[in-house]
């Protein structure tokens, strides 16, 4: 009898200062990911402008296929690293990684197509090269800041992996979001410069989330 009061008591103080911790729910990360994707339009619609090339026909089919791809992408990898926040067993996530396979095709078509005798290197980099690597990658700092609060609030296992995940998701948001202000709608240039960041975000996650979340 001592001993089972004295495991109560031990309990009791254990348990004094716990308080109850709000469920995470997957909707509540995707509505905070909307806000701030929604924010980033508004952002690049008035700092940019939207390009018309879509309604008017004078977009490409590069201009498409590549936008599609970056919108699956940011979806998918967004998905999943707010289902990391809350693992669970038999949690798999492998769309990411077939997505951004898929998307992976655009720089090696751009060049292959860029090598071809007559075509040239020089295509490859372009007046608005290096301004759409940027400012995709800004455009997409909402959306990385918004997935690393919730991961936050969560309890990711891998933080490199969460980290790789949230830098793919931003850089594919930012970049497409960003996408619909650019009218340079050739290959080499959506194959390159827009895919660009999405690869640079994973890593940039990869090194910076580890630092941001700490308990």
């Amino acid at each position: 009898m001592t001993m089972n009061r004295s495991h109560a008591a031990l309990i009791a103080q254990l348990s004094d200062e716990l308080e109850p911790v709000r469920p995470m729910r997957a909707r509540g990360g995707y509505l905070l990911i909307g806000l701030a994707a929604l924010v980033t339009f508004l952002c690049v619609w008035v700092a940019a402008g939207l390009w018309d090339g879509v309604i008017t026909g004078e977009a490409s089919p590069f201009y498409i296929i590549a936008n599609g791809l970056l919108l699956l992408v940011a979806l998918a990898s967004v998905s999943a690293t707010i289902a990391l926040a809350t693992p669970s067993v038999g949690n798999r996530q492998d769309g990411p990684p077939w997505t951004l396979a898929m998307l992976c095709v655009l720089p090696v078509s751009a060049l292959v197509a860029a090598a071809v005798p007559g075509a040239g290197m020089t295509s490859v980099v372009d007046p608005h090269a290096l301004s759409c690597l940027a400012s995709a990658l800004a455009a997409g700092l909402l959306v990385f800041a918004g997935l690393a609060i919730w991961l936050r609030r969560g309890a990711p296992v891998s933080i490199a992996l969460a980290g790789t995940s949230a830098g793919i998701a931003a850089g594919a948001a930012g970049s497409f979001l960003y996408g619909l202000s650019c009218p340079v709608d050739t290959l080499t240039h959506l194959g390159i410069w827009h895919v660009a960041p999405v690869l640079l975000g994973g890593f940039l996650g990869r090194i910076s989330l580890p630092r941001i979340i700490r308990w």
